[in-house]
């Protein structure tokens, strides 16, 4: 038999890690804690490059999950709940031998209870304990075990019909705690996907589960039998979040605060019903969205003027843009940077989506009455310095905006318009007089959110067809290819190539050449074609910008500005 030399030796041969962190690490190990693993988790080597090591000092074949085809028949071989317990994944089934995934593949007890579990000859192989977790969620989908669990005990108030017939009444989970145990399990991965939104869909016969990650949609793997627990699933998310669990024909909105490790995460949840059982859609907000003005996208220009902007006075400052563009983030942004013990800040919103320390922030409740207007009539008695107006909706909210501002107030708000000079027609189309609008507005904001380009799996652009094709349309020249860059996909991003976003931004400052064509009423081209003149960079020509820098693509920036056809004025 081969000596085996010590794991540290080799690692420290294979120049993988320093004395000084294997000492460390020595020290730090945790009680029945190999040493491999307490290198991994102080972050001294990836699991990757430990993995191989490990397998020439055990003398046994290794395996990479993300490289290896995995039979589903050998899946099917083994349960979720087997793969959970036992820490492994199956490979392959050959002539009656199952081919193993283990991060242990020297626990005889392990395996010898897998042999008479699954009455079939077993073959081990060394793989990483993470990669070994993600392979689990990979082929059996979350939860599954969990799942499994709850189908085994056949409890019959988890299941719903197939069918779109109503039922009448839905008891609280016996096992309460499985089902918490799978909602969580959801959760943590959608916190660890960096995920926004979590959409759970029922349909006929199968219930939908997708994550929101950096504005696209994506499917998650779920165990297929998860619909049959659907009405468990929903009623758990309900008590969470404090919602009558009896109620299924209308809809209902709640929250939930939750911690994962250090993050505190709040949770925005929506009941809706459907001819086939409840929709719930959880938002996540973390504390650590909020962000500081240099942290916004800004170029270096903009980020002057918005700083010279956000310390005037009085005046109205609007950002634009539909659903999902980030406005209030960059409201947020606005109001933490001129959060002083000498200003008193007052926002009126709907809904609150962060907790900002040392600002009064109020929720709207229409059918109570509270609207943005009557909140703004009350709040105006509490003499703030600052306002923030969640979104001026109709003319009244409107009017009592501008009279804020024209009052010596300084009001942050929000339109819906396609670009910066649409917000003076919004405002117009609300019956606003053009000389209220004129003598109150400081700067129209427009911006659009475009994925950042993911630093792992970035690449030059190669000089193609279609890459030419979408530099030119985007207004770039054909030589800008050479210092524009591509993503593939890799691990880190899921595979899309993107990691994170970024904002474009479009501001008109409303000078006096404006207000003078905003008096007369003129058309939202002729005020963006002046502002151009004037200096002002459209939501295309910030997007230009952060091409070459190599933080988005083409693709992307078209995406979001696809009817921006001013950028072609000069």
């Amino acid at each position: 038999m081969k000596s085996r030399k010590p794991i540290g030796q080799l690692l420290l041969e294979g120049g993988l890690i320093t004395s000084e962190q294997l000492e460390q690490a020595l020290v730090e190990r945790k009680s029945g804690e190999f040493l491999g693993e307490a290198l991994v988790r102080l972050g001294f080597l990836p699991e990757t490059q430990l993995i191989p090591i490990l397998a020439e000092q055990l003398h046994v074949p290794a395996v990479s999950l993300k490289a290896q085809a995995v039979d589903p028949e050998a899946v099917r071989k083994v349960s979720a709940r087997l793969a959970t317990r036992y820490h492994c994944v199956p490979l392959t089934l050959t002539n009656g031998t199952l081919h193993l995934a283990m991060a242990d593949p020297f626990n005889v007890g392990a395996l010898d209870e897998l042999r008479l579990l699954l009455k079939c000859e077993l073959k081990p192989f060394l793989a990483g304990s993470r990669e070994i977790e993600e392979a689990i969620q990979r082929y059996y989908g979350v939860g599954a075990s969990t799942i499994e669990t709850i189908a085994a005990e056949a409890i019959p108030e988890y299941r719903l019909p197939t069918t779109a017939a109503p039922v009448e009444e839905l008891e609280v989970p016996h096992d309460e705690a499985s089902l918490a145990q799978f909602v969580n399990q959801l959760l943590l991965r959608a916190y660890h996907e960096r995920a926004t939104d979590v959409h759970i869909e029922p349909f006929e016969h199968d219930l939908r589960v997708r994550f929101r990650v950096d504005g696209f949609l994506r499917n998650v793997a779920v165990p297929a039998n998860l619909h049959q627990f659907q009405a468990g699933v929903i009623s758990r998310i309900k008590i969470m979040a404090q919602l009558n669990i009896a109620e299924r024909r209308l809809p209902q909105d709640g929250r939930v605060k939750v911690r994962v490790g250090q993050d505190e995460l709040d949770l925005r949840v929506s009941i809706v019903p459907t001819p086939y059982g409840e929709s719930a859609m959880l938002r996540i907000l973390t504390a650590s969205l909020l962000y500081s003005l240099e942290q916004l996208g800004l170029a270096s220009k903009d980020l002057l003027l918005l700083q010279e902007l956000i310390q005037r006075p009085h005046g109205i400052l609007f950002v634009t843009g539909p659903t999902g563009s980030g406005k209030t983030t960059s409201l947020y942004a606005c109001l933490h940077h001129i959060n002083t013990t000498d200003r008193k800040i007052v926002t009126i919103e709907d809904p609150i989506e962060y907790q900002l320390n040392g600002i009064t922030q109020i929720q709207v409740h229409p059918k109570i009455g509270l609207t943005f207007a009557h909140g703004l009539r009350s709040v105006l008695r509490h003499d703030p310095d600052v306002l923030m107006v969640g979104e001026v909706r109709d003319s009244e909210t409107a009017e009592i905006t501008i009279r804020c501002a024209l009052t010596g107030h300084l009001v942050f708000s929000t339109l819906h318009t396609n670009d910066a000079a649409g917000g003076v027609a919004r405002l117009l189309d609300m019956s606003i007089e053009p000389f209220l609008v004129a003598s109150s507005v400081e700067c129209f904001i427009a911006q659009r959110l475009v994925r950042v380009l993911c630093e792992r799996c970035k690449a030059p652009m190669p000089r193609t067809s279609e890459h030419l094709g979408l530099v030119r349309a985007v207004g770039l020249a054909d030589a800008d290819v050479e210092r524009l860059a591509i993503s593939k996909g890799c691990e880190a991003c899921q595979g899309t190539g993107f990691h994170g976003r970024t904002a474009i931004y479009e501001f008109l400052v409303v000078d006096e050449p404006i207000r003078e064509r905003i008096m007369r009423r003129a058309p939202s081209t002729e005020l963006a074609h002046l502002a151009m003149e004037r200096g002002m960079r459209t939501l295309r020509q910030d997007g230009r910008e952060k091409i070459l820098r190599g933080l988005t693509t083409p693709a992307e920036v078209l995406r979001v500005s696809a009817n921006d056809d001013r950028a072609a004025v000069v």
